[in-house]
């Protein structure tokens, strides 16, 4: 189906519309519509207009407001307002007309890209053979909400996790099994993911450990190991093999994590650092043959105006170092040219650490020089910030260890489900949940609430990671949006023969046209929230609907309605806000359970 126009776009053609007609000097101006408290709308174009037409802004409007056409069931009141200001009242029936339009389609009426590119987004980049921590969270939230955004908007896709796969310390852990050759032979052979990711991780743990301590201890070992790097680096097939252990062994362990998160990692999607090998030499010779890289005291640099060290002197990005070996601008560069060239991208997409941003400034600029980024593929990096403690301090656990991931993620679990179980024994008997659905339900809400309070803040700020007001139902949490689902879904279980249906010839109250209006707004929040990759103005949208609802719910009787029809059509308000919220949460990876 077509996509259905919002009536601020229909409202904002027709002013534009009347603009030409009363005033054809004006050319194509913009009425500047936005939302008002005052009306439904208020445009303020006008006042820019006179100053530039040197007429005066109240007559002005006026002859615009008399070229608007005469009761088209659209606009409802036009008055001048102020220094020419037009405050604007859409019609009632309009409203439902635009919701049933929007209700009668699968996308709810958002529009598909019509020209849509290709973004390559790179995000969820743990490392091999480490455990994944709090530091992790906010790169698979933000990007698994930014691919489902993107692909709902109508872009192509394609994910790239770049994991941490290569480098000196494999010279350590490699060396370390060919001495040690049962070390990774102890993986409970259980079939349950958990089980067999939790023991994953706690033989490469014992492993890294033991073989730290070994290198640290006994320079002979250590020898040993930076020889198994050249071999490694080489391509050594016995080398190789075991190398793919370490990351076979390290995926079992990543998955059962996202599974955890309610995320979907495919296996052709995990291109890690070692996926460029082959292309670094090549990467350094185009550089340095375009001039783009340098050499200074033995490595090949790229400088820069703008990049200087506390002494004043100018910080290169080091793509080779002075010994031979390359560092991460040589794997980034490869990964850009690839990204470019093989995969079409014309966007890149980097879900990345603040702290970051300069060497990816660096990166991105050097890829301009060279030609591999352009008017036509541009790079964005977006930045997030550090996931904090209560205290406001970087979060750690009591002994000043960095969080596990795993052990955050199952405490949210368990504080949800205990929300959840208190919640369900005030209900009546009959709507009470088993065992096994508070168990589901807690799992869904624990996880949302924790992706919830990431997305609901602005990626690049830092936020308090606080598990009681995470789970909390009341507020900006993501228990609040889905106990508003669960009540609308139990309103239309409850509602017996009454269907949703609805009836532009009736007239709606307050809390009805706020919540009408919003929810036309849907579309359009979903084309910023693509086009700015700030996920966190979808949870504020949702949020709103939310807050929107309730007021709608504790002032307009749905089942007890004066008539019918006015049954009917506050069932339907129910229903696209329902399939709204659950459609916008999904956008961010947060399930609806139907009974809460």
């Amino acid at each position: 189906m077509a996509s259905v126009p919002s009536l601020a776009s229909t409202v904002q053609q027709r002013l534009a519309d009347a603009l030409s007609a009363a005033l054809p000097e004006a050319g194509s101006a913009d009425p500047l519509l936005r939302r008002s408290d005052r009306a439904d709308f208020q445009a303020n174009g006008i006042l820019a207009l006179a100053k530039k037409l040197k007429g005066n802004p109240r007559e002005l409007a006026a002859q615009v407001v008399g070229a608007l056409p005469a009761d088209d069931g659209v606009l409802k009141e036009v008055e001048v307002s102020g220094p020419g200001f037009l405050n604007i009242t859409v019609g009632d029936g309009a409203i439902v007309e635009t919701l049933a339009a929007r209700a009668a389609d699968d996308r709810l009426g958002v529009p598909s890209a019509e020209h849509p590119g290709t973004t390559v987004i790179d995000y969820a980049q743990p490392n091999v053979a480490k455990e994944m921590h709090v530091g992790h969270l906010r790169s698979a939230v933000i990007g698994d909400a930014m691919v489902r955004i993107l692909e709902f908007a109508g872009e192509k896709v394609v994910r790239r996790h770049h994991i941490g796969d290569w480098g000196t310390q494999f010279g350590m852990l490699i060396q370390y099994l060919i001495e040690h050759p049962h070390e990774l032979d102890h993986k409970a052979d259980t079939g349950d993911a958990q089980t067999s990711g939790e023991e994953a991780m706690s033989n490469l743990n014992r492993l890294y450990k033991a073989s730290r301590a070994l290198f640290d201890s006994d320079e002979e070992f250590k020898a040993r190991s930076r020889d198994r790097v050249v071999l490694l680096q080489s391509g050594d097939p016995e080398t190789l093999r075991l190398w793919q252990r370490f990351v076979d062994e390290s995926k079992i362990y990543f998955y059962s994590v996202f599974d955890k998160l309610d995320m979907e990692i495919r296996d052709p999607d995990v291109v890690g650092e070692s996926g460029y090998n082959d292309m670094l030499d090549e990467t350094c010779r185009l550089l340095e043959e375009s001039g783009v890289a340098v050499r200074s005291e033995g490595a090949l640099c790229v400088f820069f105006d703008d990049v200087k060290g506390p002494d004043g002197q100018p910080v290169p990005l080091i793509v080779r170092k002075s010994n031979g070996g390359y560092g991460y601008a040589a794997t980034d560069l490869s990964a850009i040219r690839d990204r470019v060239q093989k995969l079409g991208a014309t966007t890149l997409l980097y879900v990345v650490d603040a702290r970051q941003s300069l060497h990816f400034k660096m990166v991105f600029e050097t890829a301009r020089r060279a030609g591999w980024l352009g008017d036509d593929v541009k790079a964005v990096q977006l930045a997030f910030g550090t996931v904090l403690g209560k205290d406001g301090k970087p979060f750690k656990t009591r002994e000043g260890e960095t969080v596990r991931l795993v052990d955050l993620l199952d405490e949210a679990v368990e504080r949800a489900s205990s929300v959840v179980r208190e919640k369900a024994e005030s209900l009546p008997e009959a709507d009470r949940l088993t065992e096994e659905e508070i168990a589901e339900r807690g799992t869904q809400v624990g996880i949302g609430a924790i992706k919830y309070a990431d997305l609901s803040t602005s990626a690049v700020r830092d936020y308090k990671f606080d598990l009681d007001q995470m789970v909390s139902l009341n507020g900006d949490t993501s228990v609040y949006l889905q106990y508003a689902y669960a009540r609308i879904r139990s309103i239309v279980r409850k509602s017996g023969d009454a269907k949703p249906a609805a009836h532009a010839e009736l007239g709606l109250a307050p809390a009805e046209r706020a919540l009408g209006l919003h929810l036309d707004q849907f579309g359009e929040v979903i084309a910023e929230v693509a086009a700015s990759y700030e996920p966190h103005k979808l949870a504020a949208y949702l949020y709103q609907l939310s807050s929107l609802f309730t007021t709608f719910y504790a002032e307009c009787p749905v089942l007890k309605a004066d008539t019918p029809e006015q049954v009917e059509n506050r069932l339907f308000l129910c229903d696209l806000t329902a399939r709204t919220l659950s459609k916008g949460m999904a956008l961010l990876g947060i399930r609806t359970p139907e009974r809460l």
